[in-house]
């Protein structure tokens, strides 16, 4: 027979978990109550962050609650993206998320990473894909896709391509498109975009691979020429673009993604609310005229329950590709 004092015991231990579950259930339901910190893994002014701010302000409006934009750089935005994975799962730190420190970092062996792309998160809302724009410099002797893929296979290494670093996305579908056509380029990997576009406009570099939000001033000035695109279909962006599918290189298909995350173990309630006020957002025509003028694609379409299974593919896809061209810790 239990003793009096165990009895106590166990009856106060009940007492508690019922009021942390109403606690919870309470919380739960008022969320949101207070501002929501919507984190940027990358610098202030660039394309997610740019795009993430005209987003985070619309979910403002749809939630009632301050969204407050909070830039966490460094580490090719995996500084960012550990810290939500380490913030309280109570709906008010929010990721937005991209492909980079998801599901090409973990593949590189660079450092160790402090977060689980599929356990340390609930994925709640896709938001964009953004394939890839080759351009070439104004004076290159090549002015399509298929010139370009002729003379570098004529001159196997002699043709450079840049990136702003080994295992970045932009790395990663020139070594796509090399493996797909057949040809040898010469990786030159920079510290940042900007002196990569400046050497691009100098003529150091030959060809470089970028999102359109990058290059559209240089493709715009006729600085350099678009040769092509990453995508499996055109840009709206750019229709005279062709793509590396209508090219035949269907394996150099490739986009950069973002989404939206919070913690693992975040109420399934508010998860559920806030993945219903993001697609209410990216409905927005505002939204949707924006990611088209910027080279983007919706793919709101994608809740939590499609989320998993598609950062699943894109992991394994840059893996290949990775493992492929011996890309890691150099």
């Amino acid at each position: 027979m239990m003793t009096r004092a165990l009895l106590c015991l166990v009856a106060a231990t009940t007492l508690a978990l019922q009021a942390g579950a109403a606690r919870a259930q309470s919380a739960a339901e008022s969320w949101p109550n207070r501002a929501i910190t919507w984190v940027v893994p990358f610098g202030a002014g660039g394309v997610t962050d740019l795009v993430s701010r005209k987003i985070a302000e619309l979910l403002r409006t749809r939630l009632g609650q301050p969204v407050v934009v909070e830039n966490r750089p460094g580490a090719g935005g995996t500084i960012g993206t550990e810290f939500v994975a380490r913030a309280q799962p109570d709906g008010y730190t929010v990721l937005y998320a991209s492909g980079g420190p998801m599901t090409i970092q973990p593949n590189l062996g660079l450092t160790k990473l402090n977060y689980d792309p599929l356990k340390s998160y609930v994925h709640v809302r896709g938001v964009s894909s953004s394939n890839q724009v080759l351009v070439a410099t104004a004076a290159a002797p090549y002015s399509t896709l298929a010139e370009f893929v002729a003379y570098a296979k004529a001159n196997p290494g002699k043709v450079n391509f840049g990136s702003p670093g080994p295992g970045t996305a932009q790395h990663l579908a020139g070594e796509m498109l090399q493996a797909a056509a057949g040809i040898k380029l010469t990786h030159v990997p920079y510290k940042s975009g900007s002196s990569q576009m400046t050497d691009m406009m100098s003529g150091i570099l030959d060809v470089s691979f970028d999102y359109l939000t990058v290059l559209r001033p240089l493709i715009d000035t006729g600085k350099v020429k678009v040769l092509g695109t990453t995508g499996a279909a055109r840009l709206a962006a750019l229709p005279d673009a062709p793509t590396v599918l209508e090219a035949g290189y269907p394996d150099a298909v490739n986009a950069g993604s973002t989404w939206v995350s919070v913690p693992a173990g975040t109420d399934p309630r508010i998860v559920s609310r806030l993945s219903e006020a993001m697609a209410a957002v990216l409905a927005d025509p505002g939204i949707v005229a924006d990611l088209t003028a910027n080279g983007q694609v919706s793919i709101a379409d994608k809740g939590p329950a499609e989320m998993e299974p598609f950062i699943v593919e894109e992991t394994a896809r840059n893996k290949r590709v990775i493992e492929s061209a011996g890309i890691g810790a150099q």
